[in-house]
């Protein structure tokens, strides 16, 4: 596959090159110039070797983290995030799952799984100014080796929810990477000027929206602990100070801010011009109260994209200086619409509403899943014969102009916190418990925002009074919290289709009244 982007690595050192001594990042208070980092970087990838496979790193919102995986990128690494806040059996899962050699992390003599190595990750001090970045010259060679780092080769490692009870390893190759971050660049109008907030999980792809366009172009990226507070003074207070002009929200974030800022009767931040937000559908009430605060001068931009097809392949500009106008607010039962595709993008509606999504910004698939990939991947003609797409499971229509429109899921997957969630990965956690008999989880909307909801029969009815405080317990010492369910109701039995499976909508409309 040919680049139609600089390698990110290539774009990135090009940006320390041109800009040695601007901010590069301020991690709560300490900040390097971009000299300073691609130093740090490059001792990374010394430290790791030329072509180390998949590494692991643990990963914090951090400068660290960013040094990691950019470090391992140019070495010619594949970079896999591990978040320490998981349970160990979850993290030793995906260290197997992705096939992680080495694992980057600030305690190195701390156990590992058999066949993984701990290295620490070098400290700024260690990194030595001046010299040249590894990977200045990708897609040409890779450091101390005599081959070339290809646009096919393996970037990252992430995972989404399996219906088996397994999380599904999605492998992207660094010419995908590289041209949605190019394409990105473009659509937030970035500038050497900006100051980006990392905001969102290290471990999940959007946290890369945040990243990657911002240290290929010669902004400043901020992390600060205080946009984590849980308390949105702090938050605007911090935005201010650290002078932040663009913030990437999930949209139910998003949503409890316009909530706090409309009954506070605060503003953002002046320095904030651009606010992009996505990973669950934007709820219209909430949109036009962002209207009435006065915000005509903030882009407020919609994202949408799956982890298969990397970051962000439609966005529409909702309200703002390049917004279409509207002759009136918008109202309860609308639907916001998702955005027209990125230049990159090539896609198709089905005739049952399916959208497909082609191009260059393809993941090469599921690792080690073949039948899955050979599922989801598949060929389809979007107009020019056929070519290898994704089948995003999602329902869209589209407007006069073109514009699409979220119309749900053909499929039971949820967005919680912005994360795609299999229904069946939860239950087959749950049904792992010896005291329960059958399970059915479903989404709940709670406020802006969907959580999931549990129902649970026991095996035995002396087993009901204790059995959802158990399951609790059992799933946090074995999942993230994304897939812990925010209410678990021990029922007598589930509803069932006609045809004798597990009905989910049935059991939550049957039991949702009365577990509340």
């Amino acid at each position: 596959m040919p680049y139609s982007h600089p390698d990110v690595i290539r774009a990135f050192a090009d940006a320390a090159e041109r800009y040695p001594e601007r901010l590069a990042t301020a991690d709560n208070g300490h900040p390097l110039t971009y000299a300073e980092f691609a130093a740090w970087v490059r001792a990374t990838a010394g430290r790791l070797g030329p072509r180390p496979g998949t590494v692991g790193v643990v990963a914090s919102h951090s400068a660290a983290t960013v040094a990691a995986l950019l470090g391992v990128l140019a070495a010619g690494g594949t970079y896999c995030p591990v978040d320490p806040a998981h349970p160990e059996p979850r993290r030793r899962a995906l260290l197997a799952a992705s096939g992680c050699r080495l694992l980057l992390t600030p305690d190195p003599d701390a156990p590992t799984p058999p066949g993984v190595r701990a290295l620490a990750l070098p400290s700024p001090g260690e990194a030595v100014p001046g010299e040249a970045l590894p990977g200045k010259a990708l897609p040409g060679a890779v450091p101390g080796t005599g081959d070339t780092a290809d646009a096919d080769d393996p970037a990252y490692v992430l995972f989404t929810s399996g219906s088996t009870g397994a999380p599904k390893p999605v492998v992207t190759p660094r010419g995908a990477v590289s041209t949605v971050t190019g394409e990105l660049r473009t659509l937030f109008g970035l500038t050497p000027e900006d100051r980006v907030l990392q905001f969102a999980s290290p471990n999940w792809d959007t946290c890369l929206e945040e990243i990657l366009p911002a240290l290929t172009t010669g902004a400043a990226l901020v992390f600060d602990e205080r946009a984590h507070s849980g308390s949105f003074p702090r938050l605007l207070r911090m935005i201010e100070t650290e002078r932040i002009t663009l913030l990437d929200l999930p949209s139910a974030f998003w949503h409890e801010l316009v909530r706090h800022l409309t009954e506070e009767r605060a503003v953002l931040p002046a320095c904030v011009r651009t606010v992009v937000i996505g990973g669950e559908a934007v709820s219209p009430v909430r949109l036009a109260d962002w209207c009435a605060l006065g915000t005509d001068g903030i882009r407020l931009v919609n994202t949408y994209g799956c982890t298969e097809t990397t970051l962000i392949t439609h966005a529409v500009d909702l309200h703002g200086p390049f917004a279409p106008r509207r002759d009136r607010p918008w109202t309860a039962g609308e639907r916001v619409p998702i955005g027209r595709p990125l230049p990159h993008v090539r896609q198709h509606v089905t005739g049952d509403g399916e959208l497909l999504v082609g191009g260059p910004s393809l993941a090469l698939g599921y690792r080690d899943l073949p039948e899955a990939t050979a599922e989801r991947f598949a060929e389809a003609d979007l107009g020019e014969g056929p070519e290898r797409c994704f089948h995003t499971g999602d329902r869209v229509s589209r407007t006069e102009d073109g514009t699409l429109v979220h119309e749900g899921r053909l499929d039971h997957e949820l967005k919680v916190r912005g994360v795609r969630v299999d229904p069946g990965e939860v239950e087959a956690q749950i049904s792992g418990h010896p005291r329960v008999g059958a399970v059915a989880v479903a989404g709940a909307t709670v406020a802006d925002h969907t959580t999931l909801a549990a129902y649970v029969v026991p095996r035995s009815p002396a087993d009901a009074p204790t059995l959802a405080g158990d399951v609790l317990d059992y799933l946090r010492a074995r999942v993230p919290g994304h897939l812990v369910p925010s209410r678990i109701t021990v029922v007598p039995e589930l509803a069932y289709t006609a045809s004798g499976k597990v009905d989910r909508a049935g059991s939550h409309r049957r039991y949702a009244s009365s577990a509340n």
